[in-house]
């Protein structure tokens, strides 16, 4: 039986706390209609997943993104006055900046060649030390690669890493880790807020054609330049997401110990595999959970009525786990990707539709590209894993490996050493 859209819900927040990733697909395994209907904050909302969901969610028709962003979520994840916040034609000027900045074959590999000589650099220093975790090192090597390649000078690329990880880990929960965000974005916002004032000022010299020059002087849709806070906001954009890779880097090593046969193929020069491998990385382990719209109007979804204002939820973690789309989708399996390269509104960890026209992340092929170095580069380390909790909770938001993967006694015999190199 579908459910009465005017019917009255059980406010659903708690139980978005206490289940996390599974709450929707739960409630849609539970639900005989195309849409799950639920209460959250006090407001109607619907749940959608299945490519054709991705492309009613991202039709601007249908649904708009600014108002339906939490305050919480704007004063940790994106920030207030963000490029997530703008619809329509101010949405379409800022976002071509942001197309511009990333993609692109020369963004994509200009983002690669610093981080992979981040890391190749840092590993020179694991095998004298006791252990490493691995997540909290990526979020380094991360910080210092992206910084360096968008000409945000860094004092201090420690504790700028704790932050950019910290507005990630406590956006989509209450309590300690919710405030440490906040603090963390008041911290790097009022820095990078004075980074560009003295660009402006010509106390300090940003790099030519550097993501700090392009954002210091872009002019949005009304043709003024963005003010310093808002241009502090968006620098964090550009830096910020590719930090967040360090989650999946975590997860990599996660599945590497799990999968002693994919690790072995890793290890070998095949291009196409390693983007396989971050293909199946962001499809396999949890990131975002759902992403939220409100319908502009009254809509209609196969059947079902939307009323105008409805908050509209896209199941992220549930499509990319349907065993609809993907066969047997709790397993790990690389080679699913190796012969069919992921429709554009099928694997969405990162969101769907067009990035050039929609609310997609623009950082996308980035994020591939750094994984499919990254992976390797991991692959071919010999190291120990000790014992540790390697639980991966599903009602933590975001999730990640409990202990950030521990790993002890790293060897990094030479000649392995020089191929990584090579290959990056």
């Amino acid at each position: 039986m579908n459910q009465n859209p005017r019917a009255p819900i059980v406010d659903s927040s708690l139980a978005v706390l206490a289940k996390g990733y599974a709450w929707l697909p739960d409630r849609r395994r539970r639900t005989a209609g195309p849409l799950v209907r639920a209460r959250l904050m006090g407001q109607h909302a619907v749940a959608l997943h299945g490519p054709e969901a991705v492309r009613f969610f991202y039709d601007e028709r249908h649904v708009e993104r600014g108002t339906a962003l939490p305050g919480p979520v704007l004063s940790t994840l994106f920030g207030h006055g963000a490029v997530h916040t703008l619809d329509g034609q101010a949405h379409r000027v800022r976002k071509g900046m942001f197309l511009s900045l990333l993609t692109g074959p020369e963004a994509v590999a200009g983002v690669v060649e610093r981080v992979a000589a981040a890391w190749d650099e840092a590993v020179e220093s694991w095998p004298g030390r006791p252990s490493v975790v691995l997540f909290d090192e990526a979020s380094r090597v991360l910080t210092r690669g992206v910084c360096q390649w968008a000409g945000i000078p860094l004092d201090d690329s420690d504790s700028v890493a704790r932050d950019l990880v910290a507005m990630v880990d406590g956006f989509a929960t209450p309590g300690p880790r919710h405030w440490r965000a906040r603090g963390a974005r008041a911290r790097c916002e009022a820095s990078l807020g004075r980074l560009v004032e003295d660009v402006r000022e010509g106390t300090v010299t940003a790099p030519a054609g550097s993501v700090l020059e392009e954002i210091v002087r872009h002019r949005d849709a009304d043709g003024e330049f963005l003010d310093p806070h808002t241009a502090a906001v968006e620098l964090l954009n550009v830096v910020r997401p590719t930090v967040a890779v360090c989650w999946f880097v975590a997860y990599a090593g996660h599945a590497l110990r799990a999968r002693p046969d994919v690790r072995e193929r890793l290890r070998q020069d095949d291009p196409a595999y390693a983007v396989a491998f971050a293909h199946e990385l962001r499809r396999f382990y949890p990131f975002a959970p759902f992403l939220g719209g409100r319908a502009v109007k009254d809509l209609e979804w196969r059947g079902e009525p939307i009323p105008s204002g409805a908050l509209i939820l896209l199941d992220l973690y549930g499509q990319n786990h349907d065993p609809d789309l993907w066969d047997e989708p709790y397993a790990f399996h690389p080679d699913r990707f190796l012969n069919r390269p992921p429709h554009r509104d099928e694997l969405v960890p990162q969101g769907g539709g067009d990035r050039t026209a929609g609310h997609r992340c623009p950082g996308e092929d980035i994020t591939i590209a750094l994984l499919g170095a990254l992976g390797p580069r991991l692959a071919r380390l010999e190291y120990d894993v000790p014992e540790q909790d390697l639980r991966i909770p599903l009602n933590r938001m975001p999730s990640r490996v409990r202990s950030g993967f521990v790993i002890e006694s790293v060897r990094v015999p030479a000649p392995v050493h020089g191929a990584a190199r090579a290959a990056g």
